[in-house]
């Protein structure tokens, strides 16, 4: 009898069951608690253990969501692990899969317990689950606190992707807190003190309030009137085609023109017998096989080292061997043997590829190190290379370099001079300056409209993704500086590109719909 009494009390319900086996780690047969009205949905530990689940999720989103938005500077993180591990590895793309796994794993425990608590269930976590759950919590602080103090300019990226997402993040808060009025509602209804259902009711609706209302904030470059759109940026290969091709190689230039880019960007550095050649790192150790060719010199600053000896060396092979992308795409066979076959690039070979194809040039140079014979000549000899020897037409020059400037325009007044940074306009025309070359975090469609005004033309580096371009068109922007030109020529026009009609729309209607259903949700 007493037995017979104790298997009454069991309920045969699969879904809990199931939910609670996930959740709790108790797949047999239990006496399940029932949260009688009023009372707490679980005891006083897993009370206490609940606000950290939702911390560990809301922290886990907010680093996901930061670091897939960081996706266009992924070569720029791993290149900078380079600098301090010594070697290359794909760090960025391991950090968001684990990133993406354990935000998975947060959110199906955070699914599973709001499954419970509407079921009426008591809450208890497995141990195991809560380990889990300060591993993410612990992961997600780590990597947000080291994203601000070795990266700070990636907050900079979150905000302007705020200026493409946040109608869409809109939707999705919505829908978040539609799907949270059922237990709301149900612990609201179930509670017997006016108090608590107020405490249960009040941040709820407040929260749905400030949703509601904050599109009345919101702006985007994007969300603009019917013709009011410029013309696409123009395109300027960083390195060449650095996806496609080993950077800073004549095959990663000729990529470039084939996919149509508009201009070509580089790295000039000076070889101790005075050939400009182009090279982005200070050594050679990434981008060449000098660890094979010279094993003692590996370390040695690359304008150390004479043209005859760089002509020795293979520029392509660690291209294959490390792939420096993250989301690469695979090359054909021919394209292979090519890229193995590559070498060190010359600036006059790099001027006169340029100058047959009609294309822009723009580089950073780099002055050579103490002891350098060409220390103190590098601007003339550079100069000496472009003028005389490449016969590149001046115009398709943006000169970058702000030394001895002055000199520069006296000698070379074709060149389109262009500025590093922001500076007052009139500073700007008086220095003759005709472009700014900015890094995209800079992005401003005021100031880019302002320069505009007084005929100077703004270039944003590096633009990666297919929605920074697309801001970065919405904003005005003259050209941009990219890894991909393969991927942005095709875009005819930017995503997320609406009108504050359509927009005012979509605001509207999501209001009205989640303030439907949720209406619905706490009659029923």
């Amino acid at each position: 009898v007493v037995r017979r009494r104790l298997l009454q009390r069991y309920e045969h319900q699969p879904f809990i069951s199931c939910l609670a086996g996930f959740y709790s780690c108790r797949w047999k047969r239990y006496q399940r608690q029932r949260t009688e009205p009023g009372k707490c949905c679980c005891k006083m530990r897993e009370c206490l253990f609940f606000p950290l689940l939702i911390g560990a999720f809301c922290l886990s989103l907010v680093f996901l969501y930061m670091w897939g938005e960081g996706k266009n500077d992924y070569n720029n993180f791993d290149w900078y692990s380079y600098g301090n591990l010594g070697f290359w590895f794909l760090w960025s793309l391991v950090i968001l899969i684990v990133a993406a796994i354990l935000f998975t794993y947060i959110s199906l425990l955070l699914v599973l317990a709001m499954c419970l608590l509407a079921e009426g269930q008591q809450l208890y976590l497995h141990w195991s689950h809560k380990i889990g759950t300060f591993l993410v919590l612990g992961f997600s602080i780590a990597c947000l606190f080291a994203l601000g103090a070795l990266w700070g300019d990636h907050w900079k990226t979150v905000r302007l992707s705020f200026q493409i997402t946040a109608p869409y993040l809109h939707i999705g808060a919505i829908a978040i807190m539609v799907l949270l009025s059922w237990p709301v509602a149900l612990h609201a209804i179930r509670a017997d003190k006016k108090v608590i259902q107020v405490v249960i009711i009040g941040p709820y609706l407040a929260i749905l309030l400030f949703l509601f209302l904050i599109p009345l904030g919101m702006y985007s470059p994007c969300i603009r009137e019917m013709g009011t759109l410029g013309p696409k940026p123009a395109l300027i290969g960083h390195r060449g085609a650095p996806m496609l091709a080993p950077e800073n190689t004549e095959m990663s230039f000729r990529k470039t023109i084939e996919h149509g880019g508009d201009g070509l960007e580089t790295d000039v550095t000076i070889s101790y017998d005075g050939v400009p050649f182009l090279m982005h790192d200070t050594t050679l150790k990434r981008t060449t096989n000098v660890k094979e060719v010279y094993p003692n010199e590996t370390d040695q600053n690359a304008a150390l080292f004479s043209w005859d000896t760089l002509q020795k060396l293979n520029a392509g092979t660690w291209f294959l061997k490390d792939k420096p992308f993250s989301f690469m795409g695979s090359l054909s066979k021919a394209d292979q043997n090519q890229a193995m076959n590559q070498s060190i690039y010359k600036l006059s070979d790099f001027l006169r590829l340029a100058d047959s194809h009609n294309k822009l040039v723009i580089f950073d140079l780099y002055r050579p190190p103490e002891k350098h014979p060409y220390r103190n000549s590098w601007i003339n000899r550079i100069l000496a290379v472009i003028l005389k020897e490449s016969g590149i037409r001046p115009h398709l020059v943006l000169w970058l370099n702000n030394n001895v400037r002055s000199f520069v325009q006296s000698v070379a007044p074709g060149f389109q001079h262009t500025m590093g940074s922001k500076a007052p306009v009139e500073d700007l025309l008086k220095n003759n300056i005709v472009k700014l070359n900015l890094a995209y975090t800079d992005m401003s469609s005021e100031d880019i409209r302002k320069y505009a005004e007084a005929n100077i033309t703004t270039n944003l580096y590096v633009v990666n993704e297919p929605w920074l371009f697309s801001l970065a068109w919405c904003a005005g922007a003259h050209s941009v500086t990219t890894n991909t030109v393969h991927l942005l020529k095709n875009l005819s026009q930017p995503l997320f590109l609406m009108t504050p009609q359509q927009y005012n729309i979509m605001w509207i209607l999501t209001d009205m719909v989640s303030v439907l259903l949720i209406s619905l949700i706490f009659a029923l």
